[in-house]
């Protein structure tokens, strides 16, 4: 069966992010990117039903700027065998993601699609259940493991309780939780065959998809800087500190 990997070009997770100076966003210029770290797992995941004999064909989709071609070419690099770039310098929100995507399975027909759960850069979380619901398809989010049987996916997922299984009729949606698996390191020989690997760029446009932002952006600050702690005598003057001050009791 066909599957469609999602990739998405993050601030590389090692790096410390820096607000602008105007307070519009996050600076992004001469900054180290990478590929978001839940992505990876996705990947990583693609490819190992690929080896198991369950997928035939992995296709991975980014959405952005030109410079994503970098970060599909790491997911070809990873055992993907090919990519799509819909290109676009528009700042996409998770609802203009979910509508491309949903144009691309439309084109691509394929019978799973694995997302990470989240970008570790906007934290939204939306776009695999946005996705799901646009399509119409079962979704399992959170995944931390995954079993093809015939028609079906057997999924595990992490919720606050605990665990809970789940048994999914395929096409379906599933987003990737840490515990999946650990992503490969990618070797530069496989490197050197990604690039070789077919790459097609598209525009929103030719999609029939609107990706205008919904939502805007009034102002991002950085946290404000932890206080110095206080020493107290006894329990009293403790609780009377949490009480008074703190306002948590």
């Amino acid at each position: 069966m066909k599957v469609l990997v999602t990739v998405k070009r993050v601030i590389d997770p090692q790096v410390k992010v820096r607000v602008k100076s105007d307070g519009s966003g996050v600076e992004t210029a001469n900054i180290k990117m990478a590929m978001n770290p839940f992505c990876e797992i996705a990947v990583e995941q693609a490819v190992r039903m690929k080896e198991a004999g369950v997928v035939t064909e992995i296709v991975a989709v980014s959405i952005g700027v030109q410079q994503c071609q970098e970060t599909l070419r790491t997911a070809l690099a990873m055992g993907a065998d090919r990519g799509i770039l819909v290109e676009t310098g528009i700042e996409v929100q998770p609802l203009g993601i979910a509508k491309v995507l949903k144009a691309i399975v439309q084109k691509e027909s394929p019978r799973l699609v694995i997302m990470g759960k989240q970008g570790v850069d906007d934290d939204n979380n939306q776009s695999g259940q946005m996705l799901a619901a646009l399509l119409g398809w079962p979704q399992g989010a959170f995944i931390s493991a995954i079993a093809i049987n015939g028609d079906s996916a057997d999924c595990v997922r992490e919720v606050d309780a605990g665990l809970e299984k789940l048994t999914l009729k395929l096409p379906a949606v599933v987003t990737t939780d840490l515990r999946l698996n650990e992503p490969r390191y990618v070797t530069l020989p496989n490197i050197m065959k990604a690039k070789k690997k077919p790459l097609e760029v598209l525009k929103p446009e030719a999609l029939g998809v609107d990706v205008t932002p919904r939502l805007k952006i009034l102002k991002v600050q950085e946290p404000a800087k932890r206080g110095a702690g206080v020493k107290v005598a006894d329990v009293k003057e403790l609780v009377a500190k949490l009480k008074n001050e703190a306002k948590v009791i």
